[in-house]
């Protein structure tokens, strides 16, 4: 039998997918005010793998990653998740979100989005919230699974939680 014991903080990771940069600038305050510092950003990726979001956003859409510097337990994680909901709720114009938010961690071994979509590999967290592993650290390097979205898959992406990943294996060490 194992022994019980507390799971370490994770690194808190947002993805957000948006038309009007202006948009992006706001959702970000917001989510510093609420998380804190963030600590690294990407430059703005063509998101282009999928057209799910045109009907809804428009076209030359873009997505941004960033992390925030502060470790976060995971006990009510899902309520990151509620939190990006109201958030988006918030974004809107016509009854149509501005963005779109995709909060989720990074640990040493995966990372896992929060998402309100039941499937078979999600693990149900609270209150409509689920956990999705999305990818795995595997050689060196984040690995996609079976069900990874595409967009997930691109090289800009892994990058991103690469370098994140060896700024929360630092953190750790001190």
């Amino acid at each position: 039998m194992g022994s019980v014991s507390v799971a370490l903080p994770v690194k808190l990771i947002m993805g957000i997918i948006f038309c009007d940069v202006s948009d992006f600038k706001a959702i970000k305050k917001r989510l510093q005010k609420k998380f804190g510092i963030i600590d690294y950003e990407t430059e703005e990726i063509d998101f282009s793998g999928t057209s799910y979001y045109e009907k809804e956003f428009g076209v030359d859409l873009k997505k941004k990653f960033f992390s925030f510097k502060r470790l976060f337990k995971l006990q009510a994680s899902y309520k990151i998740k509620l939190f990006t909901n109201d958030l988006e709720r918030k974004f809107t114009r016509n009854r149509t979100r501005l963005v779109n938010i995709d909060p989720g961690y990074v640990s040493l071994a995966k990372l896992v989005l929060f998402t309100t979509k039941n499937h078979s590999h999600r693990i149900y967290l609270d209150r409509g919230i689920y956990a999705s592993l999305d990818l795995r650290f595997k050689k060196n390097s984040f690995v996609p699974v079976e069900w990874t979205y595409p967009d997930y898959r691109q090289r800009a992406y892994i990058d991103f939680f690469n370098t994140v990943r060896k700024t929360y294996a630092a953190q750790l060490k001190h």
